[in-house]
């Protein structure tokens, strides 16, 4: 198979022209998603926080169309990936062919979604029995939405980080690292409000690299703070959670960092070139960025804390 489209779709059934106008074009981390279906599909649209990430233009990263259909079992080819009863990765003739199932809908299948080589194209097929006349349909209903982005960056295009992330009044970024129950729903909480600063996710931020610099963004995916902005900053400071008796910040060495930042990465595991991007690429960001172990105790006395550090280093008063 090329990277031209899908192996999969001809052979299972035949397409039908899309009706102008029927689509739409979800924009996270600089990468835009265009999504188009056929007339078999009534009303698609993204819900929840997706929504704050739709744009009106700009040239599709990926290409993605919807039909009505399913799609034989026997298909899907080699299992790379199995995430248990909600999901299934397989490789088919070079394709990426992604299974969605759930207790509620039954044995089979209610979603399957195939993409190419490097992800630029893909179809995503829905079950007859899954649509409901007149309901509303996602067809990048979690978690295909954050898979699909996971796999995209991963071709060299940035990383997936399990963080917080904040940008400060001089529009410079902050990130706060952990995995769940590290803390960053409460700091992203704590810094919600103060003036100057935006909160750009409390448990989802992609990292990129654009021209010289690390940028990162927030995303659609957020926590239990439902904290969630569709904006961007250069990356300036790591913080990587502890939690403690007293507010203490601690300089790191890259090669820990590194570890670290990588410990709590989305990269596809299942992929061996992606992650030698992955590690290659995190190695990269904690060298453009300073990094520290931010043992903290999560209360607002930290954000004084943490501005107090950033003020004296700036000025060259604290290393």
């Amino acid at each position: 198979m090329d990277n031209s489209g899908t192996a999969i779709g001809s052979a299972v059934m035949e397409h039908r022209d899309t009706v102008p106008g029927q689509r739409f074009l979800l924009r996270i981390a600089d990468l835009t998603v265009e999504v188009t279906w056929d007339e078999g599909i009534s009303n698609p649209r993204v819900k929840g926080s997706k929504e704050r990430f739709i744009v009106h233009e700009g040239a599709p990263d990926v290409r993605i169309s919807v039909v009505r259909g399913a799609l034989s079992e026997a298909l899907m080819g080699r299992k790379l990936f199995d995430a248990g009863p909600a999901w299934q990765l397989y490789q088919y003739n070079g394709s990426y062919l992604f299974s969605f199932k759930s207790v509620d809908f039954g044995s089979h299948p209610y979603e399957i979604a195939v993409f190419n080589q490097d992800f630029s194209k893909g179809e995503i097929y829905l079950h007859p029995d899954f649509l409901k006349p007149g309901q509303p349909v996602d067809p990048l209903w979690p978690p295909l939405d954050e898979l699909l982005y996971i796999n995209l960056l991963a071709k060299g295009k940035g990383v997936e980080i399990h963080a917080c992330g904040l940008i400060d009044s001089e529009g410079l970024g902050h990130l706060f690292v952990g995995k769940s129950g590290a803390g960053k729903t409460t700091m992203a909480k704590l810094w919600e409000g103060v003036q100057g600063v935006t909160v750009l996710s409390d448990d989802r931020i992609i990292l990129r690299q654009l021209g010289d610099k690390i940028w990162m963004y927030g995303t659609p995916w957020h926590g239990e703070g439902g904290m969630s902005v569709a904006s961007k900053a250069p990356l300036s400071r790591i913080y990587f959670l502890q939690k403690a008796e007293n507010n203490e910040l601690l300089p790191m060495k890259e090669a820990e960092a590194a570890a670290r930042l990588t410990a709590c990465s989305f990269p596809p595991y299942y992929n061996r070139e992606a992650m030698e991007f992955t590690l290659g690429f995190l190695s990269k960001v904690v060298k453009e960025a300073l990094c520290y172990e931010l043992r903290v105790l999560p209360d607002k006395r930290v954000i004084e804390f943490i501005s107090a550090h950033y003020y004296f280093l700036n000025r060259g008063w604290v290393s």
